[in-house]
């Protein structure tokens, strides 16, 4: 079972070939990738970085809309997830899935009750009083953006802890929560930093919240590296960046889209505000053997809850990996 996307090194090793032979669909990374300036000079990896990272935060403060005080790094958005519900109190979590794997986890390794809610057929459940509450948003692995307002409301009726996962909104520049943070203080929103800035190399994941929460948050003293941290502050500083960003995953995801429509081999593809899109198949498993043996790789998608083998999720990609996708899917008898 595919825990995770991203895993070329295990399929390279099945097919006996090199990881950089593989085209890698699983992967949900920005495919508009330029190149870095940055080089790895003695002096910028021989000192320690200044650990409050001022000019990161100020950075990522300006791009989101807050303030730095409301800002944790750490050192990827995983590593965020499991120290943020380390650090809750409440028991009780309900987990709005299918989501990313790693909150079911993270959920356990704190030692806190999971419950399960199938946010795409039984939205409105019931959560109890006080607890803590768990919502990818835009959701994976298909991608839908949720209006969140009248859940929001029932929540904080509730007086419950919130985390809202918010790591693949950029990709269609919709409403964040972010703003929410100061006026509900027990809200707490999740960001990845590695997908939209295409970037899974350097890992920097942020959590944002009330000034106080942030405080209370207990950070390791030297939670990122210095090369993470200038990387980040070039892609952050980069004014034309995210307006490249935008017309390209615009243009390659229509292509994307129109190449899984016209191969006549799914029978559904879910409409997605994401940089994936999620398939269903009577024959996904033999497609997705189809594929790896033209070293195209794919998320098989039966380790999400309430999803098995017949669906399969493909990122967006460059225009030649999607032809060579295009190619594979079209010799599949």
């Amino acid at each position: 079972m595919m825990q995770h996307g991203g895993n070329i090194y295990k399929y390279a090793k099945e097919l006996d070939c090199e990881s950089a032979e593989i085209i890698d669909f699983s992967s949900n990374i920005n495919c508009y990738q330029p190149q870095s300036t940055l080089s790895c000079e003695s002096s910028l990896v021989s000192k320690y970085a200044n650990s409050d990272y001022p000019e990161l935060k100020s950075l990522i403060a300006k791009n989101y809309k807050c303030e730095s005080q409301n800002i944790a790094l750490y050192n990827g958005a995983t590593a965020a997830i499991y120290a943020l519900l380390a650090s809750l109190k409440g028991k009780e979590v309900f987990l709005y899935a299918p989501l990313y794997g790693e909150y079911e986890k993270a959920v356990l390794a704190a030692k806190k009750d999971i419950y399960k809610i199938n946010r795409i057929e039984d939205i409105d459940a019931e959560i109890e009083k006080k607890s803590i509450v768990i919502f990818v948003n835009p959701s994976t692995p298909e991608g839908s953006y949720y209006e969140l307002e009248e859940l929001f409301l029932r929540w904080k009726k509730k007086k419950c802890t919130i985390i809202l996962d918010e790591s693949f909104l950029e990709f269609k520049k919709h409403k964040s929560l972010k703003k929410q943070i100061d006026d509900y203080k027990k809200l707490y929103i999740i960001q990845s930093f590695t997908k939209f800035y295409a970037c899974p190399g350097v890992r920097i994941g942020a959590v944002f919240s009330h000034k106080k929460n942030i405080r209370s948050l207990g950070m390791p003293l030297w939670n990122i590296s210095s090369l993470d941290v200038k990387f980040l502050e070039e892609r952050l500083s980069d004014t034309h960046f995210q307006e490249e960003a935008h017309k390209v995953h615009a243009i390659q995801k229509e292509e994307l889209q129109s190449i899984l429509k016209n191969s006549g081999l799914f029978d559904v593809i879910v409409e997605s505000d994401a940089n994936y899109i999620l398939t269903q198949s009577s024959h996904a498993s033999e497609i997705f053997e189809h594929l790896l043996a033209h070293k195209i790789l794919v998320r098989s998608c039966e380790s999400f809850d309430f999803l098995d083998s017949s669906w399969l999720r493909f990122a967006v990609k460059d225009t030649d990996a999607q032809a060579k996708l295009k190619e594979a899917l079209g010799a599949f008898a």
